[in-house]
């Protein structure tokens, strides 16, 4: 008798993860700390995660570029010119400047370039000036900070890497204490994965709200009989509804008909999504400011009326007159070692192509000015005369 009488067994309630586990897909950017060669990936992610960051770095690269070399023996001058646009440079590429890019790239993100000189079999002609990747090298002191080895490890012991005379080695913004350089997106770190944050997060709304979702709910009556059919009362507003959605997949128009208290929500619909537009200006201004590059010249345009004006103009020569300085000794042991190679005298001095900037204008204007001044002088000579 009492088995018409037992209850039925609560059924157990089952956790709902109610939101999703996504991340972006540069989670090295969390939890960041430096070690020494762990944070060349850090950086390299950095400039794949904000293309901002990525095209400063391209205009830094590219306006340091543009190097002539004139040696002190004028005889060898010619067959250098062939020399710097000529040298394989590895991968298809040629020419000391496509060299010169690749390291400069390095200098930047990693805060240390890395090459090599390579000699042709005979030992008497350079065969090619190869980059090297940064990570796979380490620096061993010696008693000086005038004495130190490039050396590779090998498991836990470093070896000495041969020919170090043709070795090159660049630290960009060394400090007293890091022999390695510093990076030019060390400060980076903190920012970008908040940025990285907030686009994740947009996306993410933006997947809920522009696809729109909707609430069905049924409310049941106080009638007996409705709580005995609610189930497949449910179970048919359910199978209707997703018709209905499908019909209108496929272009056409079919309405919803449903029996009772059926209430339709759009989920989503009375929330607020965030301005994100002030906290990601202050990041990227925050960004773009360790670039020392105007907004603008990114794309960012952020003033009606901004333009390079003369004081941004000096700022970023000032840059770029920097940046040459690091890559000025390269150049010099490249050429010299050439040059003593070829029986020629090993003095040479690096000359770098004036920078297309505002200044360039300003020089125009002026012999403009200088121009219509000579003009009205000689008009005042000659009425003078007359």
């Amino acid at each position: 008798m009492g088995f018409w009488n037992k209850r039925k067994a609560p059924a157990a309630g089952s956790a709902v993860q109610i939101r999703s586990g996504q991340r972006h897909p540069f989670g090295l950017l969390d939890g960041y700390v430096p070690l020494k060669n762990g944070e060349i990936q850090l950086y390299r992610s950095i400039r794949e995660a904000v293309p901002v960051v990525d095209a400063a770095i391209w205009k830094l690269i590219r306006l340091a570029g543009g190097v002539q070399v004139r040696c002190a023996d004028g005889g060898g001058q010619k067959e250098l010119d062939r020399f710097l646009r000529q040298v394989n440079t590895g991968r298809g590429q040629r020419g000391l400047q496509s060299f010169l890019d690749q390291y400069l790239d390095s200098m930047l993100t990693c805060g240390r370039g890395v090459g090599e000189i390579v000699l042709d079999w005979s030992k008497k002609e350079i065969a090619a000036v190869l980059c090297g990747n940064p990570a796979d090298v380490e620096i061993k002191e010696g008693d000086s900070p005038l004495q130190f080895t490039l050396c590779t490890r090998q498991g836990a012991a470093l070896k000495e890497l041969p020919w170090q005379e043709l070795l090159l080695f660049t630290p960009f913004q060394p400090e007293a204490d890091n022999p390695y350089g510093v990076s030019l997106l060390r400060s980076m770190p903190f920012l970008t994965e908040i940025l990285l944050k907030i686009y994740q997060a947009v996306g993410m709304n933006w997947e809920r709200m522009g696809n729109v979702r909707f609430a069905v709910v049924y409310k049941p009556g106080g009638d007996e009989l409705d709580g005995v059919w609610a189930q497949e009362r449910s179970r048919q507003i359910a199978q209707e509804w997703s018709a209905a959605m499908q019909a209108g997949k496929d272009g056409s128009v079919r309405d919803f008909v449903a029996v009772g208290d059926v209430d339709i929500k759009v989920i989503g619909a009375d929330n607020q999504v965030l301005d994100s537009q002030t906290p990601v200006r202050q990041i990227l201004e925050q960004l773009v400011a360790r670039t020392g590059i105007p907004p603008f010249l990114l794309g960012l345009s952020w003033s009606s009326t901004e333009r390079m004006s003369a004081q941004q103009a000096d700022m970023m020569t000032s840059e770029i007159t920097a940046i040459r300085r690091g890559l000025t000794p390269v150049v010099e042991r490249i050429c010299e070692l050439w040059l003593r190679l070829h029986g020629y005298s090993g003095q040479v001095e690096v000359e770098w192509e004036d920078m297309n900037l505002q200044d360039l204008v300003e020089e125009a204007r002026a012999e403009l000015y200088r121009e219509q001044a000579k003009a009205l002088r000689e008009n005042n000579q000659k009425a003078g005369a007359e």
